[in-house]
């Protein structure tokens, strides 16, 4: 079994290797029954200023072992752009 750190790692590696894209950063990683849902943040497109940069929010589903089962792009916005995540 893997732990929250290396989960997250995994899923870095596979989604710019599957994208071809930079990820920006980590946003979550949350336990759902018997797999793992990561949110990261990719770089789509460079602009200048960096400010008006395009950034993705993809969602990637990984099983205990760290595979990749799924993903889907769930959100855009540019980089000046606040995000605000809701409460459930």
């Amino acid at each position: 079994m893997v732990n929250l750190k290396e989960i997250g790692e995994k899923a870095l590696s596979q989604i710019e290797s599957l994208l071809e894209k930079k990820v920006e950063g980590i946003i979550s990683v949350t336990r759902e029954s018997e797999d793992w849902r990561v949110l990261v943040e990719v770089l789509e497109r460079r602009a200048v200023p960096d400010t008006q940069d395009i950034l993705s929010i993809y969602e990637l589903m990984l099983t205990d072992e760290g595979e990749l089962t799924g993903y889907k792009r769930i959100g855009l916005r540019r980089r000046a752009d606040m995000m605000v995540e809701e409460e459930e």
